[in-house]
């Protein structure tokens, strides 16, 4: 059970301040419907997602672009102190602030679904004036510089590592590495074609060749994360549908304790205002049926007083058997364990029905083990237990059948009882509905003798409540067996008999 429910002993005691999340669960479910169902599995799905992430990536390393930028200015100042390289590191730092002013701004609102593409136009916009930023430095010469050190050990180095720095800013964003450094591949190229110089043609080549290979990296790792919020996706999808499964069952859950509880309630208060008039029907009727305070002038008045107990007793029969049900499932039937004899028990029972089963010429065989020993149960309810069983067994045989009941060992050590009759039997996809309360068979419907449907349930749960087992099997036109089944734990293991005693024989009953 879990925690916060009432341990009284009425358990179907309803909770009713547990709030209900209907609401925000259904919201959650909905958002992530229509970001995953509104245009499939495609990269507008995580969109919004992605600019999202995006711009975090570009506050999170906003001061790696400013430091990158004083000490390239700062090598090239020492490599040609004649070098422009103030206003170009100016510039970069003003294209920089420009695309941390963008992230900021797309990571403080809420991107719509149709802003996507203009927020992305924005971010690929700074990532292009980056790029012309960049295309600037490479046009950047040292007149002074000895060799080509400049190109190999400061230009080159400088233009990859930027390359490198902005494609890991820019991985979610799509095709920023391409857009953002053509300005520069561009400029690269017209030097190179203007000059003619291997130098510039190398520069040119292996710039080109950067882009590509980091912008292949970038697009790889694109892929995956659009694959890992895929999943995730799914996931919250799958958490969502469980909370509202899991929400409706809780209301459903509560919903049947109320109905559960005003039923017990009302069948608590209700069975003595049943009980009281019909036994002062039962007894009244029996009065005028017997002629106990004189001969009734009309025979028609005699027999209508017998209908009247019979009905009567048929109510009040009807109503003990509903309240046994309610207190067996509302936990509050009370076993009252004593050590008894299930032959005994049985042998009683069939004394009980033999009349009933002598006016269909109905013979009833039994066939008992020997010697068994007692069993701690309850007398009542196990008695309750074999007389539904036999009476079933009764209503249902046609007149002059047989009906044998057996009382013995199981293989588990336990004990059983199993009534089996030759009558027309039950069809095999019928048995679950006559176990079910109120349930009755096609050939049940169609018999005269028609009961209310809670024997076998009743049978059911007594025999549970003893940690026992029913077996129902049973044949169309085969006839059907019912076996009552109490385990090995509640058979009493009897003392070996003292050697002076004389052996009690088991007392043995006979009926006409």
């Amino acid at each position: 059970m879990s925690n916060g429910v009432s341990t009284s002993t009425d358990k179907n005691i309803v909770d009713l301040s547990r709030n209900n999340r209907n609401r925000a669960v259904s919201k959650t479910v909905r958002a992530t419907r229509e970001r995953l169902q509104s245009t499939g599995r495609n990269t507008k799905v995580f969109e919004r997602d992605v600019l999202a992430l995006h711009a975090n990536a570009v506050l999170q390393s906003a001061l790696v672009t400013p430091l990158f930028v004083a000490t390239v200015t700062a090598v090239g100042l020492y490599l040609n102190p004649a070098a422009n390289l103030l206003g170009w590191a100016l510039l970069a730092l003003i294209i920089h602030a420009v695309n941390v002013l963008i992230a900021r701004r797309a990571s403080r609102i809420e991107i719509g679904a149709l802003e996507t593409v203009r927020w992305r136009r924005r971010l690929l916009a700074g990532q292009v004036l980056v790029g012309i930023g960049w295309a600037l430095f490479s046009l950047q010469h040292c007149a002074t510089c000895s060799g080509d050190s400049f190109y190999l050990f400061y230009k080159t180095a400088v233009i990859l590592v930027a390359i490198s720095i902005s494609a890991m800013n820019s991985v979610m964003l799509r095709q920023g590495v391409l857009f953002g450094f053509l300005p520069l591949i561009l400029t690269l190229l017209v030097s190179a074609v203007m000059s003619g110089q291997m130098m510039d043609i190398g520069l040119t080549a292996m710039s080109a060749f950067a882009v590509v290979f980091f912008h292949y990296i970038a697009d790889r790792q694109y892929r995956s994360t659009l694959t890992l919020m895929s999943y995730q996706s799914e996931k919250d999808e799958l958490i969502a549908e469980l909370e509202v499964a899991k929400s409706m069952s809780d209301e459903a859950r509560r919903r049947a304790e109320e109905a559960n509880l005003a039923k017990s309630r009302f069948l608590a208060s209700m069975s003595h205002e049943l009980r009281t008039p019909l036994n002062a029907i039962l007894g009244f009727s029996e009065v005028m049926n017997s002629e106990v305070l004189g001969p009734m002038a009309n025979a028609t008045y005699q027999e209508y007083a017998g209908d009247i107990h019979r009905s009567g007793q048929h109510l009040l029969d009807l109503i003990n058997e509903i309240l046994d049900l309610s207190r067996i499932e509302a936990g509050r039937y009370e076993l009252n364990e004593d050590a008894l004899s299930l032959l005994e028990i049985a042998e009683d029972c069939i004394g009980m029905v033999q009349l009933r089963a002598s006016g269909k010429s109905i013979t009833i065989h039994q066939q008992f083990e020997p010697t068994l020993p007692q069993i701690w149960a309850d007398e009542k309810a196990i008695r309750q237990v074999v007389l539904n069983l036999l009476s079933n067994a009764v209503k249902f045989t046609p007149q002059g059948g047989e009906v044998t009941v057996k009382v013995g060992w199981t293989a588990s050590g336990g004990q059983y009882v199993a009534i089996k009759d030759n009558g027309p039997g039950i069809p095999e996809e019928e048995i679950p509905i006559v176990l079910s309360a109120f349930g009755q068979g096609s050939i049940a419907i169609k018999s005269a003798e028609q009961g209310t449907g809670l024997g076998l349930p009743i049978v059911q749960a007594i025999l549970a409540k003893h940690d026992g087992q029913f077996v129902l099997r049973s044949k169309l036109r085969e006839g059907t067996e019912a076996i009552a089944i109490l385990p090995a734990t509640r058979v009493l293991q009897s003392l070996p008999a003292v050697e002076d005693a004389a052996p009690v024989e088991r007392r043995r009953r006979t009926f006409a």
